[in-house]
């Protein structure tokens, strides 16, 4: 039965007699323009950031030139010391090795001849004299 039923004469009732709401059409917004500011406020903020960092490299460099002169000094004085090092470890290895001596019992004869200038009894002692007028 429901097959035959005539279609409703008024779309804007249902088939128990209420009215349909209307569905409400949001008017469109027009078009505004863009504000010409507007990133205004970025802009000054990227060139803040620009200048502050600009002046801490500039700080930075002014550093390091400072610190170059100072650099190069430390390194020649450490090369002087370092000179000084490899001269006294000569001289180290010098003298241990004639402490050795001085305590080695078979050299012990000759280190006494050479220290006091005594010869022993059992050698004589020669001096060369120069005979051409």
């Amino acid at each position: 039965m429901s097959a035959l039923r005539k279609p409703l004469e008024n779309p804007t009732t249902t088939p128990s007699g209420r009215p349909v709401p209307r569905r409400r059409v949001a008017p469109r917004s027009q078009r505004r323009p863009k504000p010409k500011n507007q990133y205004k406020g970025v802009a000054v903020e990227t060139g803040l950031k620009v200048m502050v960092n600009g002046v801490l490299s500039a700080a930075a460099i002014a550093t390091l030139t400072n610190l170059f002169p100072y650099y190069w000094s430390q390194q020649s004085k450490l090369q002087e010391v370092r000179t000084q090092v490899r001269s006294t470890e000569k001289e180290v290895a010098e003298l241990q090795s004639n402490f050795k001596r001085s305590f080695d019992p078979t050299q012990a004869g000759s280190v006494m001849q050479e220290q006091s200038g005594r010869v022993a009894p059992n050698q004589r002692r020669v001096v060369l004299t120069n005979q051409n007028p």
